[in-house]
């Protein structure tokens, strides 16, 4: 019997240590394109395309541009076994690229297999690679690594014009090296990144050695052994624990097309799948655009000569009038600082998205202009897009300068700004689309809804929109007062979340300093008091129209009502009446039907709204608090109500109805 256990114990033992080995987290990620026509939809972003062939393409010979294109799920890159210690997964991913110059001159400037927190990134072309602006450039806020493919040598600290880099938060690389490769026998071998053949590389990190590895070679070369950049990162301070993995590109002055034909990622600590070179899809051809169109009007030239002249001149002429009349109704005329502003849509996108901006795509109307539902070409991604007529009265600059850094906001409760566009006098602004439309529909337009909005959404949407408002107050880089807090600014998506949109009015300003005074904007019935004469909107002015918002949600009718009676024009005067009275439950919606619970909530956001429309700023509470006293964190205080009439004096008495 020893004998026996001695002989079948090690075939034992390494078949547990066989299947500890091939084990792989629950959590871990891996998928393989060899050639991009049948993957799920990746997000695509800027002059990014997959081609009938499947070849991924993020730029063409467009100068200026930049190109996205990203996994469309974020993926999960740290571990979650000790809450106390970030640690970094090991991923691995590898892939194949072509970067094609379609003239003899320098071409640019260059692409990067990107991890970041956002799979829209707003960076500007040329020398950022569509990664950074000139102001966030450097910020560790930006939690981005990314691996550069740069064939232009620029002030950045490029160290030529043909290397690889990594980069972290910064388009200024951490580390680089001229590209090469080494073949089996360890000897260096030149390799030109603008060559136009097939190019792959290999991307390794080890989580626990905390060592990147970057490997590239011809595909015509087996992988080699040794890396072209072997390094230590701690990446621990830069990756969250969801990212997005994808490219990111950009053309400047001089163009190249970046093409990325085949691509595998794993989060597993086996490297990626290996790419079936033979199943990938060949380089498009690619032609000079001004070449092309000289070629076009040659044939037509020749086709001339030989069809019947009279016949033909008429069709030209016709033709040409339509083309021209075409391009002039999209043409633009850029100015030099709008090319350094991030994120820029083409107005001929824009207009081919909303159909030529026709009245049967109107969603919404505004004080300021109308809202046109769209479909982006290429992407298929369904926007909504604002258009501000006049803007002139403003600094454009200045104001689309702020629009841009309020498109670097994320938050589950604000709605995504896209990016802007300026045509003329005219100014858009492009947003997420919210598929169920705006809250002041589901509160007043019934024949629309077919429903009406239960006590729990609407606190839903309360607790969300105050949340978002405290992101835009305190928790942003920088002091966020919308300036236009109101139902119909409050859009929901497809699950009922709430998120606050329209931030055209929005001002920004450092923390612990004061906002300069400004034209007095925002709707009837949500305008501080002392905004009118201050000029200064604050945080506290935000906090009077919520106010005005939560009395509106909780008693189903608009701040300001024509069709009610005299005494009950104003909501604020008229719930202030019902409290006076002791009866402030009779302000509420008689649309909700609840329990004593729900009936207390509903008292509670009255009274709260209330609090937050006093007419002394100070005596308003913040946010931050406004979100404790509708989670139920805290009980609202008894104060004194201060309003701006012979009743701002209450007595304590009657602070038990607040």
């Amino acid at each position: 019997m020893a004998t026996s256990n001695s002989l079948h114990l090690p075939p034992l033992i390494l078949l547990l240590l066989l299947i500890t080995t091939i084990t792989t987290p629950s959590n871990s990620i891996q998928f393989t394109f060899n050639g991009f026509q049948t993957t799920p939809n990746l997000t695509l972003s800027g002059t990014a395309l997959i081609t009938p062939a499947g070849v991924l393409r993020l730029t063409d010979f467009t100068r200026r541009t930049t190109g996205h294109a990203y996994y469309p799920s974020p993926i999960p890159l740290l571990s979650n076994d000790n809450a106390d210690h970030r640690k970094v997964l090991s991923f691995s991913t590898s892939f194949v690229f072509a970067i094609v110059n379609n003239n003899t001159a320098t071409g640019g400037h260059g692409f990067a297999l990107t991890i970041s927190p956002t799979n829209r990134l707003i960076g500007q072309p040329g020398a950022y690679l569509g990664l950074f602006t000139a102001a966030n450039d450097g910020n560790a806020s930006n939690h981005i690594l990314a691996v550069e493919f740069d064939t232009i040598q620029t002030g950045m600290g490029d160290i030529d014009d043909n290397h690889v880099g990594v980069d972290i938060n910064s388009i200024r690389s951490n580390m680089s090296r001229t590209t090469s490769y080494f073949t089996r026998a360890g000897k260096t071998e030149p390799l030109s990144l603008e060559s136009g053949s097939t190019i792959q590389a290999w991307i390794d990190y080890d989580g626990i050695d905390r060592v990147l590895n970057v490997t590239i070679s011809p595909t015509s070369a087996p992988k080699p052994t040794r890396p072209l950049i072997s390094r230590e990162f701690d990446l621990s301070a830069v990756i969250q624990e969801s990212m997005y993995v994808g490219f990111s590109s950009s053309t400047g002055k001089s163009s190249s097309s970046h093409c990325i034909l085949g691509w595998s990622f794993s989060t597993d600590k086996s490297p990626a799948r290996m790419l079936d070179l033979s199943r990938l899809p060949p380089l498009p051809r690619i032609a000079d655009p001004s070449s092309d169109l000289k070629s076009k009007l040659m044939d037509l030239k020749s086709g001339a000569i030989v069809a019947i002249a009279t016949l033909l001149s008429v069709i030209m002429i016709i033709f040409v009038a339509l083309y021209i009349r075409h391009r002039l109704k999209l043409a633009e005329t850029l100015e030099a600082w709008e090319l350094e502003c991030p994120h820029r849509f083409c107005y001929k996108d824009l207009y081919k998205a909303t159909n030529g901006f026709k009245d049967k795509g109107i969603i919404g109307h505004g004080g300021f202009g109308c809202v046109y539902k769209g479909v982006m070409p290429g992407s298929r991604e369904s926007v909504a897009v604002k258009k501000i007529s006049s803007c002139s009265n403003q600094g454009t600059k200045e104001f689309v300068a702020e629009i841009s850094s309020l498109g670097r906001l994320q938050h589950r409760n604000l709605v995504n700004l896209l990016g802007w566009c300026k045509r003329g006098r005219d100014l858009l602004l492009v947003y997420e689309y919210m598929r169920n439309g705006s809250l002041d529909s589901w509160l007043f337009d019934t024949g629309k809804t077919q429903h009406v909005l239960d006590w729990d959404r609407r606190m839903g949407v309360l607790r969300g929109i105050a949340a978002g408002l405290v992101y835009l107050h305190e928790e942003w880089e920088k002091v966020v007062v919308h300036r236009d807090v109101k139902a119909s600014n409050v859009l929901l998506d497809g699950e009922m979340n709430a998120r606050l949109g329209d931030f055209g009015l929005a001002k920004l300003y450092e923390h612990g300093k004061d906002m300069c005074t400004t034209r007095v904007v925002g709707t009837l019935g949500y305008i501080a008091p002392e905004l009118p004469r201050t000029g200064k909107a604050t945080t506290s002015t935000d906090v009077y129209a919520f106010g005005g918002m939560l009395l509106e949600v909780a008693c189903g009718r608009r701040p300001i009502e024509p069709s009610e009676a005299a005494g009950n024009l104003v909501l604020l005067d008229w719930v202030r009446e019902c409290w006076m009275r002791g009866r402030i439950i009779e302000a509420a919606d008689p649309a909700l039907r609840g329990g004593d619970c729900e009936k207390a909530e509903v008292e509670m956001v009255l009274r709260l709204g209330l609090m937050c429309s006093q007419s002394a700023p100070k005596a308003r509470p913040t946010m931050r608090q406004v979100v404790h006293y509708l989670d139920g964190d805290e009980a609202l205080p008894d104060v004194v109500l201060v309003f701006d009439d012979k009743d701002s004096k209450i007595e304590n008495e009657n602070e038990n109805e607040l």
